[in-house]
């Protein structure tokens, strides 16, 4: 329902940053090491997933979606739900998580808080090799990834839409902002799309 949320960063309390976008502040639930990623009055963009059930409403925010792809992947595990999650992440570096899955470093998962040995060994069997990209996967990836959706969302291939972004990077200015970056990004693979 939410991709992710613009805005400016308003407070910070336990686990939940607030972001004012618009008329509207958000009390998004993250783990402490995405809050620490954002500065307060700091314009940033947080990824979202909600949560809802009927006596409960609830928004979970990450600082990029590699964190946000980690929360989805330990929901899949049993036992583990969406505060447990959070807990987990609270409690160990997204790259000491992928180590230790990686490594099937068990006691390094048990000194994780909140993470008992029989939930750590689920985690184990349930998530390595899943959370670590391979090779083959980073290079297919692009640092223009929501641009890239926004261009399938209008109908244009993938790979024509990556490639034409390649295209259009070429003659990119350098002393462009990234929102300005951003912009003639996707205006200029629009033109490319458009001519092919």
């Amino acid at each position: 329902m939410f991709n992710s949320i613009y805005g400016i960063v308003s407070g910070k309390s336990g686990d939940a940053l607030f972001l004012l976008s618009g008329d509207i502040e958000w009390e998004i639930s993250m783990p402490l090491n995405d809050i620490q990623t954002f500065a307060l009055k700091n314009e940033c963009r947080v990824f979202t997933w909600l949560y809802h059930r009927e006596d409960l409403v609830k928004l979970f925010g990450f600082s990029n979606e590699k964190r946000r792809n980690t929360f989805l992947e330990l929901l899949k595990v049993e036992g583990i739900g969406p505060k447990a999650a959070v807990k987990i992440m609270s409690g160990i570096s997204q790259d000491d998580l992928e180590k230790a899955l990686e490594n099937s470093d068990l006691p390094r998962l048990e000194a994780v808080p909140g993470l008992g040995k029989k939930t750590a060994q689920k985690m184990l069997l349930s998530l390595k090799g899943k959370l670590v990209q391979t090779k083959e996967a980073q290079v297919l990836s692009s640092p223009y990834n929501d641009l890239i959706e926004a261009l399938v969302d209008m109908g244009f291939d993938r790979k024509a839409a990556s490639d034409a972004l390649s295209k259009a990077e070429a003659g990119i200015n350098a002393d462009l902002t990234a929102s300005e970056r951003e912009k003639f990004l996707f205006q200029e693979a629009i033109v490319y799309l458009s001519a092919t």
